[in-house]
């Protein structure tokens, strides 16, 4: 067990607000990140060192590749994960890196006009994280058979519908994760709100049901709303509950923290890392 003195430095180390997390700084990358491309271009980013057979793959989801390797807090279940042999993958989510487009506006800005052009947010992250995860397979980095997702904020919210779509998916985590896009101010004007909801992610938890899941949350958390998230893992266990066929322990974790509104620390980052070498039996 850690000391009180080291727990006290978890606490307070890194407790910061993850809008101003996203702003990044200037200066060289401090996160040991390989930046790679899929033949057609498609960047993405490892953390962890290939390994003479295929490793346990974790996805690592958050916003734009490039902050992704100047602000450390992103990727620290990446770091920790890489000393137990795990390869991490980062990709750009959605208008965010080089997925943005010009004249569009910025992060989640860019969200809510694409989803008020009528397009849909996710299809096209969720190919390519597919099409990256089948490289990895291919050229022997990823064990197909262990591979988790997990993210902070709104990729916390990319990662389960990642899973959603992708069976090779064992498990999924979510740091403050995104779990409904009405909640978002950025999605306060949108007209095409029965389009945002359908994008919910309760509505994906039949889909995700039976895969162990892992989230926690401030208890006052008015960026993505602390309700919704605790409504999401209520319908993970309902969806994984009716397709049990005796009662038994139902893998959802839900952890409600005190940490100050919308936030992520290095503590958070190594519970999930704790959980998801359980996951594996690691």
């Amino acid at each position: 067990m850690p000391s009180l003195l080291f727990r006290a430095l978890l606490t307070s180390f890194l407790l910061l607000p993850c809008a101003a997390l996203a702003a990044g700084k200037d200066g060289p990358p401090t996160v040991a990140m390989t930046v790679l491309r899929l033949p057609n271009g498609l960047r993405f980013g490892l953390i962890g060192e290939k390994a003479g057979r295929p490793a346990p793959t974790l996805f690592v989801l958050q916003g734009n590749l490039d902050v992704a390797q100047r602000e450390p807090i992103y990727t620290e279940v990446a770091r920790i994960l890489a000393k137990h042999g795990f390869m991490s993958v980062m990709l750009d989510a959605p208008a965010h890196g080089e997925d943005h487009r010009p004249g569009e506006p910025t992060e989640l800005a860019a969200w809510a006009a694409r989803v008020e052009r009528g397009e849909n947010l996710v299809d096209g992250f969720t190919a390519n994280a597919r099409a990256v995860l089948d490289y990895l397979v291919q050229e022997r980095y990823a064990d197909p058979a262990r591979v988790a997702a997990c993210g902070t904020s709104r990729g916390g919210f990319l990662a389960f519908q990642l899973a959603a779509v992708e069976p090779r998916i064992r498990c999924v985590g979510g740091i403050a994760p995104l779990t409904d896009l009405l909640a978002l101010r950025e999605f306060a004007s949108l007209t095409r709100r029965a389009d945002a909801a359908a994008l919910a992610l309760p509505a994906l938890a039949p889909r995700l049901a039976g895969r162990p899941s892992w989230v926690c949350i401030g208890n006052a958390d008015a960026r993505v709303g602390t309700e919704q998230v605790i409504a999401f893992t209520r319908a993970l266990v309902q969806a994984t509950a009716a397709i049990q066929q005796e009662p038994a322990a139902v893998p959802v974790e839900l952890i409600v923290n005190s940490s100050l509104g919308h936030r992520s620390s290095v503590h958070d980052h190594e519970m999930l890392a704790a959980w998801l070498l359980q996951q594996f039996g690691m």
